[in-house]
């Protein structure tokens, strides 16, 4: 069976009239009529929410009736419609694609423009008169355009949908808090275009607002200018109304799993391992998949070697890891350096998540760690008392992680780290059973280390560098302290398809300070040693096919290799 993959389709029209496989998330346009009428919905980036906007678009537009059954009858929503359905002129805006790199008054212009073009394609979509369209071409400023919209559209009852309406803000935050606020502060354009939309609400021509985004840093700015809206983004009831759930994973994988007599747990916790983890409330009943990555590994699944694509990350993921880049300008850079540390080296980090942002009152480590968390870096694992704590959701995440930490360290300690030099270790290490030259290159690191308060050395840091080196490389699947029969191997360094490797590994450190002289060395060797038999004891290490097993000892200085198998 062919699945048509809607990888990187928004509309929804088109993804049904075409016959692309459509997850049903119909459910939730019901559910967010009876939630509110001016709501908000924040979630990372491609995970779907644009084809919600869309699908929520043609089933309120009512110059959509004649396509209603086409587009809903096989659908939940159109087996269970609304009194609303096509009953509203919709205004649609969306607000990517702002160039922040050219200052205000671009960031101005643009900004405008975007309204001016929604306000003309609406005008145009339901035959508003001619001297209309001038009306509102001739207006001076983004607000006094829509003022005049809506006296134009007076009596109207209008459906007001905003797609990432805060794309350009993310933007501008990291690259200058200054003219962030100036912005979306009192008097800033982004506020008193809000500002009319609340005086639209109030008069009731605006009759329902949905919008979506990533982060609501506007929030707060907009406060006073718009207070009437509802944030649902950390609400239990809307934890799946985008992304994937593990049955809508699993549907999707089917046809793989009937064409290729594939092991449908083995394919469900690849995928799963890769892009599931993402939670927004701490009750939720389960974690969600990141859609554009389930889409993107379907789309390029390979039906004929029924093999998994050969890089599981999604360029157009990777390239968000700039994100990180310009978020640890915001604030202070060592403390946000220092959750980035505790990140990768502990896995999870603890903070009040914020459901607004005041930057008037500074940028702190819990605006830095909700950040990470709207933008899905990282995501909720459970609440204590002293906060939420938060970890790094999957694997495409963490290889994000390790391969920014490497720029970090490389910016902190003024050093260089070679990845093709990396990349030939770890195919020698793959192909020759020969850890010496990835060793080699774990030694330059530590001896260009200089910044030891960056790197406080003990056995926790040494493991990170080596994973940080590791995850330069796609070659292997990599795991970090794996409870193995209630043991943590240190690393497990695992073939994954369709990369073939002639040998897996298994790696533990030990950390032997200087001080301690060779008696140290010993002591760590023998016990190091007998930690790793054990582990080649375990049924499910002992199965695994063409393992090594190694010992690294280290001072923080030089490496001591012992192959134990």
């Amino acid at each position: 069976m062919h699945l048509k993959i809607p990888y990187g389709l928004s509309n929804f029209k088109q993804v049904i009239s075409e016959g692309y496989t459509y997850v049903d998330k119909t459910e939730y346009i019901a559910k967010l009529e009876d939630a509110g009428r001016h709501l908000f919905l924040m979630r990372p980036r491609r995970f779907g929410k644009s084809l919600l906007l869309s699908a929520m678009e043609y089933y309120y537009d009512v110059g959509c009736k004649d396509d209603f059954d086409a587009l809903f009858s096989n659908l939940y929503i159109g087996k269970h419609p609304t009194p609303l359905k096509n009953s509203y002129q919709v205004l649609f805006m969306e607000f990517s694609g702002i160039d922040t790199d050219r200052g205000l008054d671009s960031i101005y212009l643009a900004f405008d423009r975007k309204i001016a073009n929604a306000l003309q394609t609406f005008l145009q979509r339901y035959g508003y008169p001619a001297d209309t369209h001038h009306l509102i071409e001739a207006e001076p400023t983004p607000q006094s355009r829509m003022e005049a919209f809506f006296r134009v559209v007076s009596g109207q009852k209008l459906l007001l949908l905003i797609d990432e309406y805060d794309h350009f803000a993310n933007a501008i935050l990291s690259q200058d808090l200054t003219l962030f606020q100036r912005i979306m502060g009192k008097g800033g354009f982004v506020r008193s275009f809000y500002e009319t939309l609340k005086t639209a609400t109030q008069r009731g021509t605006l009759d329902r607002l949905f919008v979506t985004g990533v982060t609501p840093i506007m929030l707060d700015s907009m406060t006073s200018g718009f207070n009437i809206g509802e944030n649902l983004s950390l609400h239990k009831g809307f934890n799946a109304a985008v992304g994937f759930t593990k049955a809508e994973v699993a549907q999707l994988l089917q046809p793989l799993v009937e064409s290729c007599q594939l092991e449908p747990q083995a394919l469900m916790g690849a995928v799963t391992q890769w892009y599931n983890g993402y939670r927004f409330h701490a009750q939720a009943l389960e974690t969600v998949y990141n859609a554009n990555m389930v889409l993107y590994f379907l789309k390029n699944f390979d039906t004929e070697t029924c093999s998994s694509p050969r890089q599981m990350l999604d360029d157009n993921i990777a390239s968000d890891y700039g994100k990180i880049l310009g978020m640890f300008s915001i604030g202070d850079r060592d403390t946000n350096f220092t959750v980035l540390d505790e990140l990768i080296s502990g896995g999870e980090v603890t903070a009040e998540q914020r459901r607004k942002f005041d930057f008037e009152k500074g940028f702190d480590r819990d605006d830095f760690i909700s950040l990470l968390a709207y933008m899905g870096f990282v995501s909720l694992q459970r609440e204590t008392l002293s906060g939420e704590v938060f970890g790094i959701p999957n694997h495409v995440m963490r290889e994000l992680y390790f391969r920014y930490f490497k720029v970090e360290l490389e910016r902190r300690n003024q050093m260089t780290i070679s990845n093709r030099a990396i990349a030939v270790a770890v195919e020698t290490l793959a192909l020759r059973d020969d850890i010496q030259p990835l060793v080699e290159e774990m030694v330059q690191a530590l001896q260009l280390l200089s910044n030891r308060d960056a790197m406080g050395m003990d056995e926790k840091h040494i493991k990170v560098l080596l994973l940080t080196l590791l995850y330069q490389s796609s070659v292997y699947f990599i795991q970090s302290e794996r409870e193995i029969d209630r043991k943590y191997p240190d690393i497990l360094l695992l073939e994954r398809s369709p990369i073939e490797v002639d040998h897996q590994h298994l790696i533990e450190l030990k950390y032997s300070k200087v001080s301690d002289g060779e008696t140290g060395w010993a002591t760590k060797r023998q016990a190091g040693t007998e930690q790793v038999q054990g582990y080649l004891q375990l049924p499910t290490i002992a199965a695994l096919p063409k393992l090594s097993a190694w010992l690294l000892i280290s001072d923080g200085i030089k490496v001591e290799v012992v192959k134990v198998q």
